[in-house]
């Protein structure tokens, strides 16, 4: 490899801190993380979107979900992914979208648990995570619509 492509690779690049170091929290309650559903089922039905809905607690894990009458059945899985990658990784999974569809930076999906997919945000208390809320149903913009509502019930 010359010097030249080395320097041009923006891989390259080293960062001065550790990206999305955001520390992991306490996990979300029950009553929390419904709350965090109803608010994302409130803006889906608004929209009339059918949409999954998760919410996993700070290790990933499972704490609530809601399937809208008539959501896809696809997607309750990919909803679960979604919070669970955007908890695991501490970033929502757009980062990943837009790694794969603006960056082109593919090799990323060789790694465990990667959904290149918005619609995963981050629950954040006190600057730690104590979960995520992962939707899918529609279109990915409808998801991340329908995340964001829920999430700023917490963030």
């Amino acid at each position: 490899m010359s010097s030249q492509t080395a320097e041009t690779n923006p891989l390259d690049f080293v960062p001065e801190e550790v990206p999305f170091d955001t520390p992991y929290g306490p996990p979300i309650s029950l009553d929390r993380a419904q709350a965090v559903i109803l608010a994302a089922t409130a803006e889906a039905k608004k929209r009339n979107w059918k949409m999954n809905i998760a919410v996993v607690d700070s290790g990933g894990h499972l704490v609530a979900f809601q399937r809208m009458d008539d959501a896809m059945l696809a997607s309750i899985q990919i909803a679960e992914h979604k919070a669970r990658a955007s908890a695991t990784f501490r970033r929502e999974t757009k980062i990943f979208e837009d790694a794969v569809q603006v960056m082109h930076l593919n090799y990323i999906l060789a790694f465990e648990g990667i959904i290149a997919s918005r619609g995963g945000i981050p629950l954040l208390e006190k600057e730690a995570i104590i979960g995520a809320i992962g939707v899918s149903g529609g279109t990915d913009s409808q998801d991340e619509i329908v995340a964001k509502a829920g999430a700023t019930v917490i963030n």
